[in-house]
């Protein structure tokens, strides 16, 4: 019996989240553990869910993700970035317009700056003696 599934990737900052969509009630499981142990900070956490919020279907769906690189925080952007694809691969013209609104399917495209020749960091200089 095949279920039906759909997929999403989210990207942000260095982080890559590979997300599954199966019909379900609503547990997200994460680098094959649950949320809450995955995430500690309850803000990231919330973070996560507020595409389920935002369209309106908390509970529908159960979400497996991979994801890689970089810290908590990109990785639950990554995270909300492939939930965001998902849900509008499910159903588009129920989620796609509160989605985009909410600004969920842009991928954000800030990143670290790359170091310079010269420089100690991306920015930083030596420190300027006169003597």
């Amino acid at each position: 019996m095949a279920k039906t599934q759909y997929y999403g990737t989210g990207r942000r900052k260095s982080s890559v989240a590979r997300v599954r969509l199966i019909p379900g009630n609503g547990n997200i499981t994460v680098n094959k553990k649950p949320l809450d142990d995955y995430l500690a900070m309850e803000i990231v956490k919330r973070e996560v869910k507020r595409p389920f919020e935002i369209a309106g279907c908390e509970g529908k769906f159960d979400v497996i993700a991979t994801v890689e690189g970089g810290g908590y925080t990109g990785q639950a952007g990554a995270l909300r970035h492939g939930i965001s694809r998902a849900l509008c691969e499910a159903d588009r013209e129920a989620y796609r317009a509160a989605l985009k609104a909410a600004g969920f399917l842009t991928r954000d495209s800030r990143m670290k700056e790359r170091k310079k020749y010269g420089l100690k960091k991306a920015r930083r200089a030596s420190q300027f003696s006169k003597r």
